[in-house]
């Protein structure tokens, strides 16, 4: 599957995997809405047999993120959480999986809600620290996993230290890419062995649509998902993939207005008189400003801030015009969500409190609309 890069970036993200439908001359992907196809003799078909195992849409898709991503296959998913979830499956009872301390709080829930019961056992720890991955890794460690940027905390992971790492020590590094894109951060020529995303957010672009990807650079790891699709079946639907596909082709155009906006706005945050601190690292008192500016491309658009109470952070959202609260990131438009009661609940008072997810935090996702249409918007919020 894997596409050699002969174009750029933005060329690749238009054509690649997408190539004009033979039959018609269409130039866009057809929406194959079919469950089952046609075989011309017992044991002879043209390549598909049944729509959970293949399907020439989310066939296209995948082509093109494994493009993006620098990888050998890409293995769609109908959520961010069944792309993870089906990356989990290469663990066998008793295997051990180090992961960063500060991650989306749906993965740590699967982690040690679910997949917990099979006999898998999870250390969490501050993995922007690389000698503390090396000191979690234990003998039956297989799989070191991290989000970075972290979500909401913004905290950035070496990929390449922690890479190295991993690999002095034959464990696989997986990396949550979500926050920034491949157009941002290229995680696999870090090191990592596995990238995933939740393509719901900024790969898709748009807030319509659910879904998740592995990426991955073995033709075991290849195999893996692919019978992971085919048995478990928590694969993309046509019309998903033909919506991430539509996304997919505004990627570097849209990413580049999400980093520029994103860069304004919490340089204008920063300044505020209502906003006790602000986590972005973009800006040069961010800890690890040095390593994003190395291993990225861009700081992209999510930023947090800390308002101090949970009552400025609901009248803070109340007073929203613009910008929309809401759960998920990503969209072209912005969307504000409170960690402490959307997407880290789960992790508890005491698990949020460790990590410095208090009441007072908001995450911002920036969005493409005129950046002093955000601004304004944001400060009438703030009481500015």
């Amino acid at each position: 599957m894997r596409t050699e890069k002969k174009h750029g970036f933005a060329t690749r993200a238009i054509h690649d995997g997408q190539q004009p439908d033979e039959l018609t001359g269409a130039v866009n992907v057809p929406i194959y809405l079919t469950s089952t196809y046609q075989q011309e003799a017992i044991g002879k078909n043209k390549g598909h047999e049944y729509a959970r195992l293949t399907n020439p849409t989310r066939d296209a898709l995948e082509e093109s993120l494994c493009s993006l991503e620098g990888g050998t296959s890409a293995h769609c998913f109908g959520s961010g959480m069944a792309a993870i979830t089906a990356m989990l499956t290469m663990m066998k009872t008793g295997d051990h999986v180090v992961c960063s301390d500060n991650v989306y709080g749906g993965t740590q829930r699967v982690f040690d809600k679910v997949l917990a019961n099979y006999g898998l056992t999870f250390t969490y720890v501050d993995t922007s620290c690389a000698e503390n991955v090396a000191a979690a890794i234990r003998p039956e460690t297989k799989l070191v996993h991290i989000e970075t940027p972290t979500n909401p905390m913004m905290a950035i992971t070496d990929i390449r230290a922690v890479a190295d790492i991993c690999h002095a020590q034959g464990v696989e590094l997986s990396v949550d890419n979500t926050f920034l894109s491949p157009y941002l951060q290229q995680p696999i020529a870090l090191g990592a062995d596995i990238v995933m995303h939740s393509t719901t957010k900024f790969l898709n672009g748009h807030s319509d649509g659910l879904g998740g990807v592995l990426v991955s650079t073995t033709e075991e790891q290849a195999e893996r998902f692919r019978f992971v699709q085919k048995c478990t079946g928590g694969i993309l639907s046509p019309f998903e993939s033909y919506l991430l596909l539509r996304g997919v082709k505004t990627l570097a155009v849209r990413m580049k207005q999400h980093d520029a906006n994103g860069r304004a706005v919490a340089e204008f945050l920063a300044g505020h008189k209502s906003v006790e601190k602000v986590f972005y690292p973009g800006l040069k008192d961010h800890p690890q400003h040095e390593l994003a500016k190395k291993q990225q491309s861009g700081f992209g658009s999510m930023i947090s801030i800390e308002l101090g109470s949970l009552e400025r952070a609901n009248a803070f959202a109340q007073r929203l015009r613009l910008g929309f609260l809401a759960e998920s990131l990503g969209g072209v438009e912005t969307l504000i969500c409170h960690p402490a009661t959307m997407t880290h609940a789960a992790v508890g008072a005491e698990g949020r409190a460790k990590l410095g997810i208090t009441d007072g935090l908001m995450r911002i996702s920036v969005g493409i609309e005129d950046v002093d249409d955000i601004i304004a918007d944001l400060d009438q919020a703030l009481g500015g």
